[in-house]
C-alpha cells in the first residue's frame, strides 16, 4: 500500500529534477550541432527574389568571407536582426546573402521595401527544401562561409549587435587573415 503512495512521488521528483536540470544547466540553446561545419556549403543556385539583384549561387560566393542568412517576412526574430544587417551593409562590413524561406514573394518584397535591403543577393526557397540542405531548423539562421565556400560557423536566432560584435565579427576577421 505504501508503494502506491511513494512511487508517484518518486516519479514526480525524478521528472521535476530532469526539467530543473534542463532549465538551469549552462548549455547555450542557440548552439545547435551541425555536421556541415568545415564542409562546403550546399551547392545550389536559387532564383532571385528581386529583379535588380542576383539570386543565391553558392559557387559564386567563393573568394570572400560572406554571411548567408535564412529569413522570412513572417518571422518576428528576423525583424529584430534586420537593423543589424542594414548597419553591416551600410558599413560594408561583410557581404550578406539571403535565402527567403517559405515566404510569399510579394510579402518578402514589401518587407524589404519597408525595412530596407541589406542583401547582396537573395534566393527564394518557397518550400524550404533548400534550407534543409543547410541543416536549417527554422528562421532566422545565419552561416559564415570562408573564402573557399565552406561553412565555418552557424548562428541560430536573431543576430543582435552583441552577437555580431562578440561572436560573428571575430570569426569573420579571423577568416579574412
Amino acid at each position: 500500500m505504501r508503494a502506491i503512495v511513494i512511487l508517484p512521488l518518486v516519479m514526480f521528483a525524478l521528472i521535476a529534477g530532469f526539467f530543473a536540470w534542463a532549465l538551469f544547466s549552462r548549455n547555450d540553446a542557440s548552439i545547435l550541432p551541425s555536421a556541415l561545419i568545415d564542409q562546403p556549403a550546399p551547392a545550389m543556385k536559387l532564383e532571385p527574389l528581386l529583379a535588380e539583384l542576383p539570386g543565391l549561387d553558392v559557387a559564386a560566393l567563393k573568394g570572400e568571407v560572406v554571411l548567408v542568412n535564412i529569413f522570412a517576412s513572417w518571422c518576428p526574430p528576423c525583424q529584430v536582426e534586420h537593423p543589424v544587417f542594414m548597419k553591416l551593409a551600410q558599413q560594408k562590413a561583410v557581404p550578406i546573402y539571403g535565402i527567403n524561406y517559405k515566404d510569399k514573394p510579394e510579402a518578402a518584397k514589401a518587407w524589404l521595401q519597408r525595412l530596407g535591403n541589406p542583401y547582396a543577393g537573395i534566393g527564394v526557397d518557397p518550400l524550404g527544401r533548400n534550407a534543409i540542405e543547410w541543416g536549417n531548423y527554422g528562421v532566422p539562421e545565419t552561416f559564415v562561409l570562408d573564402k573557399q565556400g565552406r561553412i565555418r560557423h552557424r548562428f541560430v536566432g536573431p543576430v543582435t549587435e552583441d552577437a555580431w560584435r562578440d561572436t560573428l565579427l571575430p570569426i569573420v576577421q579571423k577568416l579574412r587573415q
